[in-house]
């Protein structure tokens, strides 16, 4: 038998964790690892609430190991470093994205982007090195090799800054890549939630003309007066998406329930590529006519690399983008897993952890 989550590492924490699938998130003692040469510790002010948190705590992907304790877009202020670390002092604010390890000797590693390295750790429900599981930001504190902690500038409020560490580099890290970055191209984003909303900032301030696409036509005035999306399609109008057909350069789809590909194919122009962000949990159709009429590509991308996670954090704070969030006490956590599900959210959950966490 191994040791209890409390008792694998010297240092005691607490934070909010599921125990079986269904996902009913409780009270839960665990411990850290001590402060490594290389490691940085901070006390965790905020954790974002993402959609994979959702579906990893009721294991709908099938690889959930429990207990799980979820979070990662996890921000807050640097409390210990240790002796070999070069980045960060105590008193900096920082945070973790999704991942807190890789191999660093791959050549994904190499090229900067640990987030492809087969053997990379996640913040959350993945393995540490030494066989411990990795436990997330519904918790007190964190502690993390140095590669894997961004600075937050400190024009950047930290609650505000959370969700970006996922939703912003998931959508900035495609439109980089995929060369949907320039001003004048045209870019269609799927979905208007979490990861949505941040995307549509994002294309606006790379100079983009953003249009939403979007089953609900409620959304359509907040889309273009609050957001500043160009024009905005409702999928389920025939009409609008027959007129808009062979308009757009690039699509980012940030959808996670089951969709149709077929008419947002159908919106790209001859080269045209859609990138998929969103993790439905079945299947989606794939019709290769529309993909071959117009030699148009179906993508996907996986959150980014620490040097690129960091260079969107410093162009969010450049230009002033900051995602939509409501923030909540820890105990409402539950509730928040509840709304989320139904996506009654504008647009992101922030755990106000350090003032709501309380040992019970």
């Amino acid at each position: 038998m191994g040791k209890a989550p409390e008792e694998e590492h010297p240092v005691k924490a607490l934070g909010w964790a599921a125990t079986d699938p269904s996902g009913v998130l409780s009270p839960f003692k665990f411990s850290r690892r001590a402060t490594g040469d290389e490691d940085v510790r901070f006390k965790i002010l905020y954790c974002g609430i993402c959609h994979s948190d959702l579906h990893l705590a009721k294991n709908e992907f099938g690889i959930s190991r429990y207990p799980l304790l979820p979070g990662h877009e996890i921000t807050g202020v640097v409390t210990e470093v240790g002796s070999k670390v070069q980045k960060y002092k105590v008193g900096d604010r920082v945070g973790v994205g999704c991942l807190v390890g890789a191999c660093h000797t791959c050549d994904n590693c190499e090229d900067n982007v640990e987030n492809y390295c087969p053997q990379q750790i996640q913040t959350y429900n993945s393995q540490n090195t030494d066989g411990t599981m990795t436990y997330g930001g519904y918790s007190d504190h964190m502690v993390a090799n140095e590669r894997y902690i961004v600075r937050i500038p400190d024009n950047l409020p930290l609650e505000a800054a959370a969700p970006l560490l996922c939703a912003g580099i998931t959508t900035y890290s495609p439109l980089r890549y995929f060369g949907l970055d320039k001003p004048g191209m045209r870019v269609g984003v799927v979905g208007l939630g979490g990861l949505g909303h941040v995307a549509v900032k994002l294309a606006k301030a790379f100079g983009t003309i953003v249009t939403v696409i979007s089953t609900s036509p409620r959304k359509k005035q907040e889309a273009i007066e609050v957001l500043g999306a160009d024009s905005f399609l409702v999928s389920t109008n025939p009409e609008e998406m027959q007129a808009a057909m062979g308009t757009l350069d690039g699509i980012i789809d940030t959808v996670s329930a089951a969709h149709a590909l077929a008419p947002l194919l159908f919106l790209l122009k001859n080269n045209g590529k859609i990138v998929m962000v969103g993790v439905p949990v079945k299947p989606l159709e794939l019709p290769v006519f529309p993909l071959i009429i117009g030699r148009r590509m179906v993508a996907g991308s996986c959150i980014g690399g620490l040097k690129e996670t960091q260079e969107m954090i410093d162009f969010a704070a450049k230009h002033n983008i900051t995602p939509q969030i409501e923030v909540i006490p820890m105990d409402y956590v539950n509730t928040a897993m509840e709304r989320l599900a139904k996506g009654d959210v504008k647009y992101r959950f922030v755990l106000d952890v350090a003032n709501t966490l309380k040992a019970t």
